[in-house]
């Protein structure tokens, strides 16, 4: 790299003698999996819980700790004394912590949403109530602790269980129809929730969303089991251009048992919906169609009044996540925005009157983590260290005094407690596998938690060579990126080279962190003697409004520039045999792998696409339409990115990969690619893994085989 490249950070894993080579088998076997804290939830005062698992009984237990001791401080549930159920694997606190939601035999039903068993246990009693004989979805303690509200069929329904009656809210709900209180497919896809109700803080409303699916078109899939006649899948499904589900707020009130629908204006989305510390104020943030105009209301419980306090419009999209939005004591609130090119921390008056911009500067905020009150001081996550690294501040609600908490540079992410007095700081970079230190809110570190030496140690044992971050400029434009090589590494040799990307809208796969399965797995490769690359082009994450947004509207176009360009520049290396480039990505990473060969055929040999989109005709409506537009609106955008219309192209060997079971990334878009290269003669490899999610990790060797198909397609392509 010494012609091209300004080096920000060189990491070799060892430093010792290497003795043996990777394989597969360990690591789809878990033999380099970390150790973590599991399910922490922060507790009332300076407490914390875990949820652990018991391999000799077979048990699992809720355990409360101190954050001032990290020790165990009690067992707060055991499974081995509960006769109705033998385990639990997951719970839920009350408001007071004297009970728990315990969830049991669950089953998933799409990325976030599960199906399961739940009781209510109390403490105090030690009395296990099933909320309900069947089961059910995200069951809610109302504030009060008295009732439960959870979603079955459907329909949202509410267990008092002081009286033990349940009381049914909704009536309508119908499969593919009608859904109260839980998202459609596509909300909890691209929108990140499940749950779409809420209590108010006096437990005397809730407030839900309903959908209705009547008009969105149906998308089916064979379910091909182990039985004689196989099945099918159906579910509700809008595609770019489709009709969506028709949604509307309401609230139930519990003491007069009526539903009042809240008129919003026009929209199309209510992506959020939350009560404020006021119990008479619900909150709800709407979007249009192309989710640039964005409104947040507040609306009064009692004569159901909606007063939009905040109107925010960009020229491309606005992405709603859970980092924009939180009430402080005083009835103000803590907003995020990019609107200043950056995503920034903003203090709004609790009329909606614009207070501060809190935090400044040429960086992203990536987590909000709240407001202590106590200290007057605002906590958060952002890339001031650089875009590959992340690092936690605070900083006072006049946006002064601003205060470095976490030590070292790569990746801090925190875990608060509930009063943000302590926090759990887990730490990584490329070299560092996850360790656990506990800080106080001030930043002063007061213990060490646990880390994965062990694991160091064992990697110490293996022949993993260099991982290097450096930046690649493409004309005017700088990209992150790293590079791993051999560890018998000769400038003087020629090494085929196989670029990593995923290239999708606000993303990011270089990063200063520690290793995935997949970075493994390029360590292996790097041990056979390729070069293994990838380079986060225009469009990803962490570096700018202007920056990601680029790609509006031409999804797969300078992201695809971007690549060639880099692939470009490394073939001028001498260590890098130009004649052997390939690439490889996954969804996103899939449509641009297959985009690369085709319109990089002068450059790269070899591509590997799995479960990619094919057309963005085919992908779903909320997350295709807020960076394209509808295919009405912009035809070229689709169809000039799309890899389908330039199979004639292709001239390099290809590998496609599908689940059949894919309800995110339809297998269709694999079809309707081997079609049109059947149709122009175009040869190409393929793979089909029955009845397998987007993930394509379920069932006996499933990784394992994926990886080893791809790996011998590798050997025997590059």
């Amino acid at each position: 790299m010494k012609k091209l490249f300004l080096f920000i950070l060189a990491i070799s894993t060892v430093a010792t003698a290497q003795k043996k080579d990777i394989t597969l088998e360990e690591i789809w076997g878990g033999e380099f999996r970390q150790d973590y804290l599991n399910s922490l939830n922060s507790m009332n005062g300076d407490f914390y819980t875990l949820l652990n698992f018991d391999r000799a009984t077979r048990s699992t237990s809720v355990d409360k700790y101190s954050y001032k001791t990290l020790e165990k401080v009690e067992t707060i549930v055991n499974s081995n004394d509960l006769q109705q159920l033998n385990y639990f694997d997951s719970y839920e606190f009350n408001n007071d912590e004297t009970k728990l939601i315990l969830g049991t035999e669950s089953e998933p039903i799409y990325r976030h949403s599960t199906l399961a068993y739940f009781y209510v246990y109390d403490i105090n009693s030690q009395k296990l109530e099933l909320v309900d004989e069947a089961k059910i979805q995200e069951p809610t303690f109302s504030p009060d602790s008295k009732k439960v509200a959870y979603v079955k069929d459907n329909n949202i329904f509410i267990k008092d269980f002081t009286t033990g009656k349940t009381t049914q809210v909704t009536t309508d709900g119908k499969k593919n129809k009608i859904i109260n209180g839980i998202t459609d497919w596509v909300y909890e896809e691209e929108f990140a929730f499940v749950r779409a109700f809420d209590w108010s803080a006096d437990s005397k409303n809730i407030a839900f969303i309903r959908f209705d699916e009547t008009d969105v078109p149906e998308f089916s899939m064979d379910i091909y089991g182990n039985k004689l006649y196989p099945t099918q899948q159906v579910f509700k499904y809008p595609k770019a251009g489709e009709n969506n589900s028709v949604v509307s707020l309401h609230i139930y009130n519990l003491g007069k048992k009526e539903t009042t629908k809240i008129s919003l204006g026009d929209y199309e989305y209510i992506p959020r919906l939350k009560w404020s510390n006021d119990a008479n104020k619900l909150t709800a943030i709407t979007l249009n169609r192309h989710q640039n105009d964005l409104n947040l209301f507040f609306i009064d419980a009692a004569t159901f009044d909606a007063k939009p306090v905040l109107h925010e419009t960009d020229k491309a999209y606005i992405e709603v996540t859970d980092l924009n939005f939180e009430f402080l004591k005083d009835g103000s609130f803590v907003w995020t925005s990019d609107r200043s090119g950056y995503n920034h921390i903003y203090h709004y008056a609790k009329d909606g009157k614009l207070k501060k911009q809190i935090t400044s500067g040429n960086w992203d905020v990536t987590k909000y983590y709240g407001y202590n009150e106590k200290l007057k001081r605002i906590y958060y996550q952002s890339v001031e260290d650089g875009s590959i690294n992340r690092t936690v501040y605070n900083i006072k609600l006049n946006g002064k005094s601003k205060t470095k908490l976490s030590e070292k540079i790569g990746t801090n992410n925190a875990s608060f407690s509930k009063n943000l007095n302590y926090f759990i700081n887990n730490f990584s970079d490329a070299t560092t596998p996850l360790e656990f230190d506990l800080y106080n809110a001030k930043g002063k570190k007061l213990k060490h938690v646990k880390d994965n030496k062990n694991l160091a140690k064992k990697l110490a044992n293996y022949n993993i060579g260099t991982k290097e971050f450096f930046t690649v400029q493409t004309g005017e434009t700088t990209l992150n990126a790293w590079m791993i090589k051999p560890k018998n590494f000769d400038p003087n040799k020629k090494y085929p080279l196989l670029m990593f990307q995923y290239s999708g809208p606000g993303s990011q796969q270089v990063a200063n962190r520690w290793n995935s399965s997949n970075d493994f797995w390029y360590y292996m490769l790097a041990s056979e003697g390729y070069i293994v690359a990838c380079v986060d082009p225009r469009g990803t994450g962490y570096k700018g409004r202007d920056f990601k947004k680029v790609t509006y509207k031409e999804l797969g176009k300078y992201e695809v520039i971007d690549q060639i360009a880099s692939a470009k520049i490394f073939a001028k290396e001498d260590f890098i045999d130009e004649n052997r480039i390939g690439i490889w990505g996954w969804s996103f990473g899939g449509f641009m792998s297959s985009n690369c060969l085709l319109k990089g055929n002068d450059v790269f040999k070899m591509a590997i696409a799995v479960a990619p989109v094919t057309s963005w005709r085919f992908y779903d409506s909320i997350y295709t339409e807020r960076y394209m537009r509808t295919p009405q609106e912009n035809p070229s955008g689709y169809d000039d990115n799309s890899p389908i219309n330039f199979v004639n192209q292709m001239k390099g060997k290809y590998l496609l990969i599908h689940g059949s079971g894919d309800d995110n990334v339809h297998v269709q878009n694999t079809m309707r690619m081997i079609n049109a290269m059947i149709e122009a003669d175009v040869p190409y490899d393929s793979e089909i893994y029955p009845d397998r999610t987007h993930g394509i990790y379920r069932g006996k060797n499933t990784r394992l085989h994926l990886y080893k198909k791809m790996t011998n397609f590798v050997r025997q392509n590059l």
